[in-house]
């Protein structure tokens, strides 16, 4: 594709000093009428959404939120969660968003890690929430039901489901410091007056993995989150302000799902189809509904679409455009969703260091299968030679850099770890590749340890921490191996101490009791030893060697 000319794609973008808040307040302020959410059939304006931020913007003020104040949140997709965060933006307060998989030593991490002292939490979060908020000092936390936003009956049905099929822990926590949605928000007035925020406060404690085994906060502000929504923003060419409807199945907590559902959606105008869990025939059906036009999401979220027994039977031709992210998009996925729908499917890439994106292939004219795509506008890229350090010349490999305005600020309290991946002002992503002739650059390795499993970053020294706390437990190496569904399962490979008999079961168990369910492995080996390097450093790709496995 040499000589391909690239010309129509913008090289920068103006950056207006305004907090990340305005994107929503300025939608609802121009489409006051136009469908901002909808949410189990039930469809809430850009006006009366923005009703509802200003009262909980009241709500956490009344709680002592002020600017700079951390507030957590923990809750898949619903209606609540986008106002929270939309109400925090608003009243300067820094938002820490929890993954509602985690297990309650994981919250408690975090809790204490970001100095919350408020949360907002979902009614199926709140039993392990108030887990892990035990010792933390957290001083209010305000839970609602998800099925109070849901249209009836399913708003009925919902919470029996939950309880009787799904076997969850409904049990509420009690104590002074829990108080209710509902009972907040009707007292609350619509009134409220935005804080004064300067683009360089910050926005966002975004947790991600650490090389110490405990995940870091990844300080992000507000020009960093305005970069990188109107980066997103100017790729899109061809989208309409306004016009757009937008499938929201990509979790919102996680940095991907954050900045190119919600925080781009809204910058668009467009219609968020609220969904708090994928399912491949629950999502059809909405596109078909709803004809949605833009679904950004993980390859497996594509592939379980190509291979659903239905898929033919729906009408998805509305769909224009598909971002992918997260993990490496196969051929065969891309072509086949782009059969059935019409749309365009491309491959992107991010990392929560930057807000999270970076490179992305063209929606309009040529994009390369296989490749991350080019460096996104404002976005400065190169990549260093592995052995000498030096700029690397087109085609040859090293570690990819980039600089731009959607870079985080630094990684909260840890100044020296910051300063490793931070030199500058050039980010070390840590991701081996090289760059074509073209600009778009193709990754080969990871530099860091890590395993993708349907889309979710599973880091490997976190899971390693772990478990070697288990009784019996003498030394242990996390490894990817390749599923042609999730991309990689997680593999624990343990050497047992001397007298131990522990089983598969047992650290399967122990897994699931200490880290969240899509980290748990899937499969445990069993080695008299770990090969290591002569200063001690595990040889991964020798033990997928032995395990006969292949590169992911």
């Amino acid at each position: 594709m040499s000589g391909t000319d690239f010309s129509t794609l913008p090289k920068t973008i103006d950056l207006p000093d305004k907090p990340l808040g305005h994107f929503f307040e300025e939608a609802a302020a121009k489409y006051p009428d136009r469908t901002a959410m909808v949410f189990m059939k039930k469809e809430y304006s850009y006006a009366e959404t923005d009703r509802q931020v200003r009262k909980f913007m009241n709500v956490l003020r009344a709680n002592g939120v002020n600017k700079g104040d951390v507030v957590a949140l923990m809750s898949p997709n619903c209606p609540q969660a986008i106002i929270t965060y939309q109400a925090a933006m608003r009243v300067g307060a820094i938002v820490t968003q929890l993954s509602p998989l985690y297990v309650a030593n994981e919250v408690e991490h975090q809790l204490k890690d970001s100095g919350a002292k408020v949360a907002v939490v979902a009614n199926l979060m709140a039993p392990v929430f108030s887990r892990g908020a035990g010792n933390t000092g957290m001083e209010k936390v305000i839970i609602f039901n998800m099925q109070d936003y849901m249209a009836w009956p399913i708003s009925w049905i919902a919470p029996l489901i939950w309880r009787f099929k799904e076997k969850r822990d409904m049990t509420m926590p009690t104590g002074s410091r829990y108080i209710m949605w509902d009972a907040l928000m009707d007292k609350a007035s619509e009134k409220a007056e935005n804080t004064q925020i300067a683009p360089d406060d910050l926005a966002l404690y975004q947790y991600t993995g650490g090389t110490t085994g405990t995940s870091k906060g990844v300080e992000l502000t507000h020009r960093n989150l305005v970069a990188n929504t109107l980066q997103g923003k100017a790729w899109f060419i061809g989208a309409e302000e306004g016009k757009e409807t937008m499938i929201l199945a990509l979790p919102i907590f996680h940095v991907f799902g954050m900045t190119v559902g919600m925080n781009l959606g809204f910058a668009m105008g467009m219609r968020l189809i609220v969904i708090p869990k994928f399912e491949a025939a629950e999502v059809m059906g909405l596109i078909e509904k709803y004809k949605a036009t833009f679904f950004p999401g993980v390859p497996l979220m594509y592939q379980k679409i190509n291979d659903s027994p239905s898929a033919l039977k729906h009408d998805m031709s509305t769909i224009k455009f598909c971002l992918s992210g997260a993990a490496p998009l196969p051929r065969v996925t891309k072509e086949r969703f782009e059969s059935l729908t019409g749309g365009k499917l491309v491959e992107g890439y991010g990392l929560t260091e930057a807000s999270p994106c970076t490179h992305c292939n063209p929606l309009i004219g040529g994009d390369k299968v296989g490749s991350i795509g080019l460096a996104l506008p404002s976005t400065e890229q190169k990549v260093l030679h592995a052995e000498t350090g030096e700029v690397a010349k087109t085609g040859e490999t090293g570690e990819l850099l980039i600089r731009g305005p959607q870079v985080m600020l630094g990684y909260k309290g840890k100044p020296e770890e910051t300063a490793n991946v931070i030199i500058d002002g050039w980010l070390y992503t840590g991701d081996m590749g090289y760059i074509d002739e073209d600009g778009f650059v193709f990754l080969v390795d990871r530099k860091k340890e890590m395993v993708i499993t349907g889309g979710l970053n599973v880091y490997c020294t976190e899971v390693e921490g772990v478990l070697r706390k288990m009784e019996g437990v003498a030394d242990v190496a996390i490894i990817g191996e390749p599923d042609p569904t999730y991309g990689e399962n997680v593999v624990a490979v343990i050497v047992r101490k001397e007298g131990s008999s522990i089983s598969d079961k047992d650290v399967i168990a122990y897994s699931k009791a200490n880290v969240a369910g899509y980290k748990v492995p899937k499969k445990v080996v069993f080695l008299e030893e770990l090969p290591k390097t002569i200063i001690g450093k595990v040889l991964k790709r020798e033990i997928k060697k032995i395990l006969k496995l292949q590169p992911a």
